[in-house]
């Protein structure tokens, strides 16, 4: 028997979190739609004033939640842990404003295609540990929500493409751009330079290709926070060193703890060992999006997530 045909196993678990959702008074409720049978079923038990986000991995599953009343999210198609699903679609929504500082939400996840088999419950910026502290600053203070949402989408699409089948390393720092380049020198080459802001947005899905080519070379892309790149390959040089949690980060890590912990601004890097995606703030790490191991099954033991 397939996880498909067992009928039985998810509605419980569907009835439990809009349960849970009631108890707990939660903001939102998520569900991934490939995992989901019936979706009129999660949107009949998921009672106001919790909203009900359906998240789509593909324009056919966004179709399919058209027919519901709830708010469809469109979110990229990667192979991640079911906890790097679960942070992946979190980010997006805080990015979107669909979610915001104190909510609560419920969460139920699976393997893309079989059957809802986790369920996760949250609060942001108190156990969710995308926020160091409750007292944090907003994410986006000093850098415009899609532009933060179109950086985080490509470091994900870096991870999982890679470059030529390779993996790759990169780095992304968007905000204060005045005070990033007070501890960063420009590469021996700007392949952005001579070039119109609009021409170098990348919110421009058209320079996406370019970004990443890029990618391969050495050194960090600094951006404004309205997405305009000012540069890339740039050599970072922190004047504060940021806190590295835990040993076996590279020079990439340190440096976007050290330009976080001195500047207004936020970094977004790739790990080319890893492929994981990490958000720094404030000089810490706020949280982890790790792809699933090729060779591990889904189903497990949960990533190491650090607080």
């Amino acid at each position: 028997m397939t996880a498909r045909d067992d009928k039985d196993f998810s509605k419980p678990i569907i009835n439990a979190a809009a349960d849970v959702a009631r108890k707990v008074s939660a903001d939102v409720l998520f569900a991934y739609v490939g995992s989901v049978d019936d979706l009129s079923h999660v949107a009949s038990v998921v009672k106001k004033p919790t909203e009900l986000i359906l998240v789509c991995r593909n324009e056919d599953e966004k179709k399919l939640a058209a027919g519901v009343d709830a708010h469809a999210m469109l979110v990229p198609s990667f192979d991640l842990t079911r906890m790097g699903q679960i942070k992946m679609a979190a980010l997006i929504a805080f990015s979107q404003g669909l979610l915001k500082a104190g909510n609560a939400f419920v969460f139920l996840s699976g393997v893309s295609g079989q059957q809802i088999d986790t369920l996760v419950t949250m609060r942001v910026g108190k156990e969710y540990e995308l926020f160091h502290s409750v007292g944090q600053p907003r994410l986006t203070e000093h850098i415009r929500r899609p532009v933060f949402e179109r950086v985080l989408r490509m470091a994900l699409e870096l991870a999982s493409e890679g470059r030529e089948g390779k993996p790759v390393g990169a780095i992304f720092v968007a905000g204060d751009h005045r005070e990033v380049q007070k501890y960063s020198d420009e590469g021996r080459i700007n392949p952005f330079k001579g070039y119109t802001e609009k021409e170098r947005n990348i919110i421009d899905e058209s320079i996406s290709e370019t970004v990443k080519e890029i990618a391969k070379l050495d050194g960090a892309f600094i951006l404004k926070g309205n997405g305009v790149i000012v540069s890339a390959c740039a050599i970072l040089r922190p004047a504060a060193a940021g806190e590295i949690q835990s040993q076996g980060y590279g020079a990439r890590h340190a440096a976007a703890a050290g330009i976080t912990a001195c500047t207004k601004s936020i970094a977004i890097t790739l790990s080319e060992s890893t492929g994981a995606v990490r958000v720094w703030r404030r000089g810490t790490m706020i949280t982890e999006i790790e792809r699933s191991a090729p060779h591990v099954s889904d189903g497990g033991p949960p990533p190491r997530i650090s607080q």
